[in-house]
């Protein structure tokens, strides 16, 4: 596992032991941290969970979505609050055994259902920490992404590709829903984003991707 400082509280763990890479990203705030994304299992956080051990601060653990590939830590947080869309909670639900029948050998370490626990419809705010959680479909009728305020880091879950050759991913949601979000991500403060499979992208993918989808 590849492991990464982002400017000044932010770090990504790059899991690259597969045929594609998995972003889990911790942000280390003033009152909490926040891990956003689970990935594969109890194994695989392994060593985010090493790297807070001993530190005082509670944990958030917060959801992009409800696939598979970014929930399936979560039993690794029972006693931590879990955020996630008020739909993604419905989702796993849902669709979990499927999931599970599908996709199961990927999985690392025993896996059990742990649902969100703090769910919302359209924005969260930890002021202390100035990390702003809000709904973007796009990619999943309940992805969402989370702003680092104070680093200017975006967090955008699969909003974005698994590459640059596809920097546009697979949506659930009509064009323009999509088309929404990204130019909603255009108009934000940051110089930084981080997706759940592709390398560290600066802002301007944004735009490229705005151009690709009106070509």
């Amino acid at each position: 596992m590849k492991v990464q400082e982002i400017k000044r509280r932010g770090i990504l763990f790059t899991y690259d032991e597969l045929e594609w890479d998995l972003n889990f990203y911790l942000i280390k705030g003033r009152k909490n941290n926040y891990l956003i994304d689970t990935g594969l299992g109890p194994q695989n956080v392994e060593n985010v969970r090493e790297h807070i051990k001993n530190d005082d601060r509670k944990t958030i653990v917060i959801n992009t979505h409800y696939h598979w590939d970014h929930i399936w830590g979560n039993c690794s947080f029972k006693d931590c609050i879990i955020v996630s869309h008020v739909l993604c909670r419905d989702m796993i639900l849902r669709e979990w055994y499927g999931m599970m029948h599908r996709s199961s050998r990927y999985s690392r370490g025993i896996v059990e259902m742990c649902l969100p626990n703090l769910v919302f419809q359209n924005e969260l705010y930890f002021p202390e920490d100035k990390i702003r959680i809000f709904h973007t479909p796009g990619h999943t009728v309940d992805s969402i992404s989370i702003m680092d305020e104070e680093d200017g880091v975006l967090v955008l879950g699969d909003s974005i590709g698994d590459d640059m050759e596809e920097v546009v991913p697979s949506i659930s949601c009509e064009k323009d829903v999509y088309i929404s979000t990204m130019e909603k991500y255009e108009k934000m403060d940051f110089d930084i984003c981080i997706s759940g499979h592709n390398k560290l992208l600066h802002k301007d993918v944004i735009r490229k991707i705005l151009d690709r989808m009106v070509d």
